[in-house]
C-alpha cells in the first residue's frame, strides 16, 4: 500500500489487494447498486484465486480515499493492466495508433471488475458523498495514479450512466456501447411474454422451447444450499467447452475461482444445467444475482443439440426471472441473436482518459462520432426489433 495526496480532507491509499480493506466497510458504498460483482467477496475470489494477479497482467491498485478518522470517502475498482484483454470495451485500435505515433500504451490504468462485462457501480462512495464528488476524487486519484507509475491512460468500463455524466464533467471522454438485456415488462407468465411478439417470430421462439421436450433433456436451476464447492470442476470444465473451442477464447477463470465463489458467494450465484434423458450434464450456464437483476456469465456444452444454448442461457432463466419478480436479465455481451428473442438494445458507458494531449484529442474526437452512432443503432433497433412496443 502506497500513500498520495489529500484532497478535500481525504487522503488517497492505493491497496494492492482488495483484502487490505474491511470487507463490511467496502460494501456499505455500494448499497444502491444490484451488481454482486463489485462486492468485496467477489473481488477477493478473482484475486485470492490468481486470476486477476499482477502475473496475469491485471494487477491490484485500487483507489480508497479515507477521512481524518479513516473511514472510506470513496473507492474505485483498479487494476494496473499491461495489455487489453477481459475487459470487453475494446481499444486495440488505440493501441495500435499510439504505437504507430511512438507512444507507450501499455501499461495503462483500468477501472473495472476483470473479465466482467457487466454494468456496476464504479464511483463506490459512502451515503453522504455525492456522485460528484465521487467523481473529482476518482480523476484526482486516476491522474495522480497514471503520472507517478508513468501509464498512459485511465478507463472506467461499464459505469452507470450517472458516474459516466458526472466523470465527463470532471474531464474524462464518455464512451457508450449495446448490450442486450431482458426486461421483465410486468410479465406474469412465460407466455405473457411470449404474447409481445409479433406472430411469425413468436412461432419461431416456441418451436426453439419445445426442442429440449422433444429430446428429453431435463434443464434444473441449483441455488443456495444445492450449491457444494464439489460443483465447481463440472462447472469449470463446461467453462473450457467454450474458451476453448473459439481462437478468442482465452482460460481467464481457473477452477480455484469456481470453488471459491461456491464457498463464499452461495448466496449471490446460481448453476443452470441441462440433463440429458440418461441423467448426464451435458450443458450448463453460471450465473450471478443480486436484487432485482440476473446476470448471465459462462456457458458450456459437451453435446451439440438442436437450440439448447438459447433454451439454458435464455428461456428457462426468462421463465425463471418472471416467477420471482426479477426486473432485469443481464444474459452477458454481444449477441445480436438477442434482439430477435426478446431482448433489448441496451447502452452501456465508460469514460477514458489519455496523458498524451494528442492522443488524447484524436480518441476524444472518435468518441463523439461513434456515440452518435451507438445512439442511432439503439434507436433503430428497437424500432425493428420483434417486440410490440406498449404505447
Amino acid at each position: 500500500m502506497t500513500s498520495a495526496p489529500t484532497l478535500d480532507g481525504a487522503t488517497l491509499r492505493v491497496c494492492s489487494s482488495i483484502d487490505e480493506l474491511d470487507a463490511a466497510a467496502w460494501d456499505t458504498l455500494h448499497t444502491d447498486d444490484d451488481s454482486p460483482f463489485v462486492e468485496h467477496a467477489f473481488l477477493s475470489c478473482l484475486e485470492r484465486s490468481g486470476c486477476a494477479s499482477a502475473e496475469r497482467g491485471w494487477k491490484p491498485s485500487h483507489l480508497v480515499w479515507t477521512d481524518a478518522d479513516g473511514a472510506i470517502v470513496a473507492a474505485v475498482i483498479a487494476y494496473v493492466k499491461d495489455h487489453s484483454e477481459g475487459e470487453f470495451v475494446f481499444d486495440y485500435s488505440w493501441a495500435d495508433a499510439s504505437q504507430r505515433a511512438g507512444i507507450a500504451y501499455y501499461p495503462k490504468l483500468v477501472a473495472a471488475v476483470p473479465f466482467t462485462p457487466a454494468t456496476g457501480r464504479r464511483l463506490l462512495r459512502a451515503a453522504h458523498v455525492s456522485v460528484d464528488r465521487a467523481a473529482a476524487l476518482a480523476v484526482a486519484a486516476i491522474r495522480y495514479v497514471v503520472r507517478e507509475r508513468s501509464l498512459s491512460s485511465a478507463h472506467v468500463l461499464f459505469c452507470h450512466e450517472d458516474e459516466c455524466a458526472a466523470l465527463e464533467r470532471a474531464g474524462l471522454a464518455r464512451r457508450e456501447g449495446v448490450q442486450f438485456h431482458w426486461n421483465n415488462d410486468g410479465y406474469r407468465t412465460f407466455d405473457d411474454f411470449l404474447a409481445r411478439f409479433q406472430s411469425k417470430r413468436r412461432t419461431a421462439l416456441k418451436r426453439e422451447r419445445a426442442q429440449v421436450a422433444k429430446d428429453n433433456v431435463v434443464i434444473e436451476t441449483l441455488r443456495g444450499d444445492a450449491l457444494d464447492p464439489s460443483l465447481a470442476t463440472e462447472i469449470y470444465e463446461l467453462y473450457l467447452t467454450t474458451v476453448d473451442k473459439f481462437v478468442w477464447g482465452r482460460r481467464y477463470l481457473n477452477e480455484a475461482f469456481f470453488r471459491m465463489v461456491l464457498e463464499r458467494c452461495r448466496d449471490r450465484v446460481e448453476w443452470v444445467r441441462a440433463k440429458s434423458p440418461e441423467g448426464a450434464v451435458i450443458a450448463g450456464a453460471f450465473n450471478a444475482t443480486r436484487g432485482a437483476k440476473l446476470y448471465g456469465r459462462y456457458w458450456g456444452a459437451r453435446e451439440e443439440r438442436p437450440f439448447l444454448h438459447f433454451n439454458v442461457c435464455y428461456y428457462h432463466s426468462i421463465e425463471e426471472s418472471i416467477e420471482r419478480g426479477l426486473r432485469v436479465f443481464e444474459p452477458g455481451a454481444g449477441g445480436e441473436h438477442k434482439l430477435v428473442r426478446g431482448f433489448d438494445p441496451t447502452l452501456t458507458y465508460s469514460a477514458h482518459w489519455i496523458e498524451h494531449d494528442g492522443l488524447d484529442r484524436a480518441v476524444r474526437g472518435f468518441l463523439q462520432r461513434e456515440v452518435r452512432s451507438m445512439r442511432e443503432a439503439v434507436e433503430r433497433e428497437r424500432a425493428e426489433g420483434p417486440l410490440r412496443r406498449k404505447p
